[in-house]
C-alpha cells in the first residue's frame, strides 16, 4: 500500500528550464540536476502544462520520461519546453530511487515564473536559467 511507504524528502535535486546556448536559438530546455554525492536511479519524470489563457482553460499533453541513470552530481536535459507555455503552471512530478530507498517530488513553474527577469546563473549547466529546488 502506498501509505506503507516511506517518501522521504527530495533533497539535492533541482529542476531547471534554461535558455539554449546554441547560437541564433531563442530554445528552452527543462534540466534535472542531481547535486548529491550518490547516483539516482529509475528517474521518471512526468510533465504537463495546464491553467488559464485570457480566460479559457488551457492544458497540455503529458510527456513521461525514463532516465535509468543519474550519476552524482551531474544533470541531463529531459525535455525542450516552449515559450507559449510559460503562461501556464508547468508540472513536473519527480520519482527516483538512491538505492532502495524512493524519492518523489512535484516541481511546479508558476506562469510568468520564467521570465528573463527571473534569470540567473546555473554553474552546473554553465547557462541562464530558473531554477525550482
Amino acid at each position: 500500500m502506498k501509505k506503507d511507504i516511506d517518501f522521504s524528502p527530495v533533497t539535492g535535486v533541482d529542476l531547471v528550464i534554461a535558455q539554449s546556448k546554441l547560437e541564433n536559438s531563442t530554445g528552452w530546455d527543462v534540466y534535472i540536476i542531481n547535486r548529491n554525492l550518490i547516483e539516482l536511479t529509475n528517474v521518471m519524470i512526468t510533465s504537463k502544462g495546464y491553467g488559464e489563457i485570457n480566460g479559457e482553460e488551457k492544458k497540455t499533453a503529458v510527456l513521461r520520461h525514463r532516465i535509468e541513470k543519474l550519476d552524482e552530481q551531474s544533470f541531463q536535459r529531459v525535455e525542450p519546453i516552449d515559450e507559449s507555455v510559460f503562461k501556464l503552471n508547468n508540472e513536473y512530478w519527480v520519482s527516483y530511487f538512491i538505492v532502495d530507498q524512493v524519492f518523489d517530488k512535484k516541481f511546479i513553474f508558476v506562469p510568468d515564473s520564467i521570465t528573463k527577469e527571473n534569470l540567473q546563473y546555473i554553474p552546473e549547466l554553465d547557462m541562464m536559467g530558473v531554477r525550482h529546488a
